[in-house]
């Protein structure tokens, strides 16, 4: 899944899909963690693994460490996330 997260925001929350300068779309986040040491990282984790009720562990930011985008990891049931994450992008 591809997210554009923005760190040290006022609130930890979900804002959407936005679409990219390429045309991607991506899940728009905020977190207020700072981006430094990977806190943002690990708090952008925790939030979407609390969203979708599933543990910490299986969320994981596979790319794009040091930026905004960043693609993440989610372990689950395929047919199951789908409709998770559709659930996810409209709601905070």
């Amino acid at each position: 899944m591809s997210v554009r997260l923005t760190p040290a925001a006022s609130i930890d929350a979900i804002d959407g899909l936005v679409a990219d300068a390429a045309g991607s779309i991506r899940l728009k986040a905020r977190v207020r963690a700072v981006a430094e040491n990977n806190k943002a990282n690990r708090a952008i984790e925790k939030l979407i693994a609390k969203r979708l009720k599933i543990g910490k562990s299986g969320v994981r930011v596979i790319s794009g460490e040091t930026s905004r985008s960043k693609t993440i990891r989610i372990v689950g049931d395929p047919d199951d996330l789908v409709t998770d994450l559709e659930n996810l992008a409209r709601t905070d």
